[in-house]
């Protein structure tokens, strides 16, 4: 079911709606601040099989995590880098996904790249709601694979139909750029991703990022 949550009524059942449903393992398309995302429970591996299946995308590529406060990720990595706490300080919430090792006593099935995990602070106040109360969230771009991404919650249900619970409408993305990727799992901080963060300003934080794109 489509939720117009430009509409406070409409909103405040779509938001119930989507925690009920994925509290409940099923899928649920949300906005963020880059793209729409359809998200699982990042605890209940057949939740997030069915967000791969639903994309027609296999386990070799591992959905990105989004959480509702930067405090979550303390429970989430065993060790985080300086040059994390200070992207995250610097750009959550926001458009930057970073890349760390998770916590080896984590009992979640995310794909088949084990030990690491990309996780991401969304800036929008619909996600932001549903993920304080449902917690991490496995949460893709909400398109089949190969398709463009969707910027309305709309234009994502005629590529996922039914396979969804609950669709959360708020318009069209203001900036449809995908989040930038760096990854501090090795010695030097790495743009994995160039995307709506600047290489510029990431470096103005973290001046030994390397572009492994060349850029």
């Amino acid at each position: 079911m489509l939720y117009d949550c430009r509409s406070p009524a409409d909103r405040d059942r779509g938001i119930a709606a989507a925690i009920e449903a994925v509290k409940n393992g099923e899928l649920v398309v949300l906005p963020t601040d880059t793209v729409y995302g359809i998200g699982a429970d990042a605890f209940t591996p057949y939740a997030v099989k069915a967000l791969l299946d639903a994309k027609g995308r296999g386990r070799q590529m591992p959905p990105p995590v989004l959480i509702g406060s930067r405090h979550t990720l303390d429970g989430l990595v065993f060790s985080l880098p300086t040059a994390a706490r200070d992207l995250v300080e610097a750009f959550w919430p926001g458009a930057l996904t970073i890349v760390v090792e998770h916590s080896p006593s984590l009992q979640w099935d995310l794909g088949d790249k084990t030990g690491t995990v990309a996780v991401r602070m969304p800036l929008h106040p619909v996600a932001l709601e549903v993920l304080r109360e449902t917690g991490p969230m496995a949460v893709s771009s909400a398109n089949k694979t190969g398709q463009p991404a969707a910027v309305t919650a709309e234009e994502a249900r005629d590529q996922l139909s039914y396979s969804v619970r609950a669709y959360l409408e708020a318009g069209p993305c203001p900036d449809p750029v995908p989040s930038t990727i760096v990854d501090l799992t090795g010695e030097v901080p790495q743009l994995l991703r160039a995307g709506a963060i600047p290489l510029e300003k990431l470096r103005d934080v973290v001046p030994d990022l390397v572009d492994v794109q060349g850029a």
